[in-house]
């Protein structure tokens, strides 16, 4: 089959692989039809490149058709069309009982002390082959898949892989209620699906800020009231300047690790990233750092008393904070791995023609598989217009 493989900082490819086959009871292996691309593969693609391998299967936003179960899968049949969360959970132990399906016992990467396996996602998360393929072996599959309608586009229902059920608990930990107030800092996929649901849930002020026109349009044409962060000398200000000086109620950060406007660690972010890789883990693991710029102004953004729901993936170790700032202004700090399968049987009946949470409103490209590099290259460097990309194999 052809799949896309890694090949070293900013040089995936697509290549021929072999195919996927059952190796435990409870695998599936489905034939994929669409798979996107995630803001997260670019830090594959670049700042955590010494956690992978050449050859590497990548990708962890796929849906499909059921070809074969295991013996144990059998809550799914062939010819089933099935979204596949990037979180690999077993549905029983411990973590997944209590919602924490990122965690899960069963799948946990012990050997590098992370949470629970992940699609296409690195040493870090297991190593397992991933979804930006013509066909996927889905572990645990018992319990993971989503049966979805079979009529319908791929893009409606896509996006309970990853970017949905990740924007959900966005809002969900920001806690926000009725009437409240949310600034979004970041509107790419995540962050456009974060206000979109805060206005759902009934936030009554959702602003969103980021720095590229296209985003920015797109999130107005959801009711949101945005700032371009480059055309205002101090964005925190802005956001008071709408909130009547408070700030808001809750404040989402959903950049991460690679936020512009911090040169310094951006070179070594760079640098470390083109090390070989037996010097360059040992490094990002003891000494690594991320660009902290945007978690700085949501902290001095937020009301007193607020809350920070942090989706941008972060990977440092040694990341220095304004604990003072934090303390003083009695903010709480929420993070983590979003846990799909808690959240999709809320989302899954809002995926209906009305469209209410605007998910047919999303991708600016469709492209074949093999056009992945070049699909890579414009989304990293976000050029035309490229928020979201759709592959199909």
């Amino acid at each position: 089959m052809r799949a896309v493989t890694w090949h070293g900082v900013k040089d995936v490819r697509v290549e021929d692989v072999p195919d996927p086959k059952l190796q435990e009871p409870t695998d599936a292996i489905i034939r994929v039809t669409s798979t996107a691309i995630c803001g997260s593969d670019l830090h594959l693609y670049g700042p955590l490149a010494m956690f992978m391998d050449v050859g590497d299967v990548i990708g962890h936003e796929p849906m499909g058709v059921v070809e074969e179960v295991g013996a144990e899968a059998t809550r799914l049949q062939p010819g089933d069309r099935v979204v596949v969360p990037f979180n690999i959970a077993c549905g029983r132990c411990r973590f997944c009982r209590d919602g924490l399906m990122s965690q899960c016992e069963t799948t946990q990467v012990i050997g590098h002390g992370t949470g629970g396996a992940l699609l296409g996602y690195s040493r870090l998360y297991g190593s397992v082959p991933g979804g930006q393929a013509e066909y996927l072996r889905v572990p645990q599959a018992q319990f993971g898949p989503v049966v979805v309608p079979s009529d319908g586009p791929d893009e409606r229902y896509l996006f309970l892989s990853d970017v949905l059920p990740t924007a959900w608990q966005a809002v969900a930990y920001a806690g926000l209620g009725p009437g409240s107030s949310v600034a979004v800092w970041g509107l790419g996929p995540v962050g456009q699906f974060c206000a979109r649901i805060a206005r759902h849930l009934g936030a009554q002020q959702v602003i969103g800020l980021d720095r590229l026109p296209e985003r920015l349009t797109m999130a107005e044409r959801h009711g949101v009231v945005t700032i371009n962060v480059d055309e205002v000398d101090d964005p925190p200000n802005a956001v008071l300047e709408l909130t009547g000086g408070y700030g808001p109620d809750a404040v989402i950060e959903a950049v991460g690790m690679e936020a512009h406007g911090a040169p310094f660690t951006e070179f070594m972010q760079k640098a470390v990233a083109r090390l070989p890789g037996v010097v360059a883990r040992p490094i990002s693991e003891r000494a690594g750092i991320d660009r902290l710029n945007v978690l700085y102004d949501c902290i001095e953004a937020v009301c007193r008393g607020g809350t920070i729901s942090v989706v941008g993936v972060y990977g440092g170790s040694v990341d220095p904070l304004p604990m003072m700032r934090i303390f003083d202004k009695q903010v709480t700090l929420r993070f983590g791995q979003a846990n799909v399968r808690r959240w999709t049987d809320d989302i899954l009946p809002l995926l209906t023609d009305q469209d209410p949470l605007g998910v047919m409103d999303l991708v600016t490209h469709r492209l074949p598989l093999g056009e992945a590099p070049e699909a890579y290259r414009m989304f990293q460097e976000k050029r035309d217009g490229c928020i979201k990309v759709v592959l199909q194999p």
